[in-house]
């Protein structure tokens, strides 16, 4: 005995959801030609293969259609809708006048291109504050492939985290990183450079840490 299909007009998103879906359970859904369609009970090896494909992408849609919602191997409870980054002071000597400034813009700009949190100038159901606590260039410990002396520049942030939907997931630590430049050039010759480099690596280090741990 022959299977016998319906077919039936099925607009936008859901039209492509079910036109993929439904051959696994034997149907098509088409809008073309009204009329009742045969489909062979015993299809090919290929269409069964289809079948397997199709059934992956349904069962990874209900995942995604899920509740929590993901970005880059993050998952946010849902209950999370916004942000609050209150801006980073200078609590050193020393840098470019711009760094706390610079800082502040890029921890921004990382949370809103990664996620789809509301950013919020007061009460964010996450909240970030801190300083910029040093700032400093210390020679660099040779190792076996140096060819040339190296200055260190290091700097350290620290950061409070206020997770205001679960208190466990708080923290108050300093984020540090730093760029090695030949002792033959001066701070100034790769300040401009080396700067946003660091300050970038820390902002992700932070997004991780705060973003990145649930």
């Amino acid at each position: 005995m022959k299977k016998i299909s319906f077919r039936f007009p099925v607009s936008g998103f859901l039209f492509r959801v079910l036109s993929l879906g439904f051959p696994v359970f034997g149907f098509r859904a088409l809008t073309l030609n009204p009329k009742l369609q045969t489909v062979n009970p015993n299809p090919p090896t290929s269409n069964r293969k289809l079948q397997t494909v199709n059934l992956v992408f349904l069962t990874t849609l209900c995942v995604w259609l899920s509740g929590c919602y993901s970005f880059r191997g993050t998952t946010l409870s849902p209950d999370i809708k916004s942000v609050t980054i209150t801006n980073f002071t200078m609590g050193t000597a020393g840098g470019p006048a711009n760094m706390a400034l610079q800082f502040n813009e890029k921890m921004k700009e990382y949370y809103q291109r990664n996620t789809s949190l509301a950013l919020l100038p007061l009460n964010g159901d996450l909240q970030l504050e801190g300083s910029i606590t040093a700032y400093e260039v210390t020679p660099a410990a040779p190792t076996a492939n140096d060819q040339a002396a190296l200055n260190r520049l290091t700097i350290t942030i620290q950061v409070k985290f206020t997770n205001n939907k679960d208190e466990e997931k708080n923290f108050d630590q300093s984020f540090s990183f730093f760029k090695d430049f030949p002792q033959s050039q001066t701070l100034s010759q790769v300040e401009s450079r080396l700067v946003p480099q660091i300050l970038d690596q820390i902002v992700q280090d932070i997004f991780n840490k705060s973003a990145g741990d649930w």
